[in-house]
């Protein structure tokens, strides 16, 4: 039985005691914000569970950041151009975001753990079609695999924590299962750099598709089984999107991760053009971000049960100052590494944050709302990188961080007076 169903139950034997209802204005569709907090769950955390979707998403961004270390040794054993062998990273996101939006309606009669699982059979099998991949197409086919198993988990993975732990506890484990995101920001490049110059650049995605295995055989063990709700459909996709608020959240989130890409994109290219460093300086300063990423998504969790509003609030505001900062400051290269560093430290909360404002503003449809949220992030990705890249042509790179945080600062200033949510739960 769904939480939601549980709570229509719930309200339903309260209004049997309390009598009839008075009528309600056709026009007074209560919201999702005038919704009563669901009741706590009483069920023990499952944070094995947790883990082992922490794992998978380890699994699958991993494999979607490797083709960026590898791309030239591809291109070349392929004997295709390094444009066309980044077409694969094209196909995988444009899948992704069309799976998001499809994969509640396609999936309502399946058990979760079922389709969690054949989410990681994807990736092993992607993993290995991309490995002997004897041309493009075939490259590509594994691409796309990967990008379904992408877009469906991304969709899923708010309401899948609100299935595996109490509500109050639902930022902690939407911290653990983001820092798979940041632990594979910080594997996929260096290590597949390394490992792909030593063995091959199959052989890394090789090593990929074993990780992969290892993840399946942990899910098997520790996934409880989750019966599915069965009521998502297409016509929820609009349905929820027509609720009070979800369009502004939605767009807000658009911006913040929009601001965020566009800065990322172009940070190699300020750091040699503006701060003056070299390539080792370059690579040590993006671990310094990557490593205060991973730390910033761990801690969002405590933080989040304390104030989402905050977070949600605080995070593009400190962004955009200190984009700010690197733009118009002349700064000497350490400090500029240490913004760069504490941009990480704050972007480490933002999708834990927008995953918990879903869970809160949209539980009875979480699945749905998270494919909505999905797809805005796909979008602000392709407009932040390509966005930016024309502001870089005409500008240059400072003028990118400039843009980046003027986009922030207005992202900010919607959230507080737009975005709201359910209040954190005891």
């Amino acid at each position: 039985m769904s939480d939601a169903l549980q709570w229509q139950e719930a309200a339903a034997d309260a209004g049997a005691l309390a009598g009839p209802a008075p009528a309600l204005d056709a026009a007074a569709e209560p919201s999702a914000f005038d919704m009563p907090a669901p009741v706590e769950q009483t069920i023990a955390p499952a944070w094995a569970a947790v883990f082992s979707l922490t794992l998978g998403v380890f699994g699958l961004v991993t494999a979607e950041f490797l083709p960026a270390s590898l791309l030239t040794p591809m291109a070349t054993d392929l004997g295709i151009t390094e444009g066309a062998a980044g077409q694969a990273v094209t196909a995988t996101a444009t899948v992704a975001l069309v799976a998001s939006l499809l994969v509640s309606a396609a999936t309502r009669r399946i058990d979760r753990r079922i389709v969690l699982l054949a989410f990681t059979l994807l990736l092993i099998v992607s993993n290995l079609l991309v490995a002997f991949a004897p041309d493009l197409a075939s490259l590509i086919v594994g691409r796309v695999l990967l990008g379904a198993a992408l877009g469906g988990f991304w969709a899923m993975s708010a309401a899948l924590a609100m299935r595996l732990v109490p509500e109050a506890l639902v930022p902690r484990a939407l911290s653990l299962m983001f820092s798979g995101v940041s632990a594979a920001t910080i594997f996929a490049a260096p290590v597949g750099s390394y490992v792909g110059d030593l063995l091959g650049w199959r052989a890394v995605f090789l090593i990929a598709a074993g990780l992969a295995v290892a993840t399946l055989a942990f899910q098997l063990a520790t996934l409880p089984k989750m019966p599915p709700a069965g009521t998502a459909g297409l016509r929820t996709l609009i349905e929820v999107l027509r609720r009070p608020r979800i369009g502004i959240g939605l767009f807000s989130a658009l911006l913040v991760f929009a601001g965020h890409f566009a800065f990322f994109t172009y940070i190699r290219p300020f750091l040699e053009t503006v701060s003056g460093v070299g390539i080792s300086a370059v690579s040590g300063i993006l671990l310094g971000f990557g490593v205060a990423n991973f730390a910033g998504t761990l801690l969002a969790g405590p933080v989040l049960e304390r104030s989402l509003r905050l977070a949600l609030v605080s995070m593009p505001l400190l962004m955009g100052a200190l984009g700010l900062g690197l733009a118009t400051l002349q700064s000497t290269p350490l400090a500029d590494s240490l913004m760069v560093a504490i941009w990480g430290l704050a972007f480490g909360a933002v999708p834990v944050a927008w995953s918990t404002w879903l869970t809160r503003t949209v539980p009875d449809q979480a699945e749905t709302a998270g494919g909505l949220l999905v797809a805005a992030v796909q979008l602000a990705i392709s407009i932040g990188a390509a966005g930016g890249g024309m502001i870089f042509d005409a500008s240059g790179a400072q003028a990118v961080f400039a843009a980046a945080s003027a986009v922030l600062l207005v992202a900010a200033l919607i959230i507080l007076v737009s975005v709201r949510s359910r209040p954190t739960p005891a």
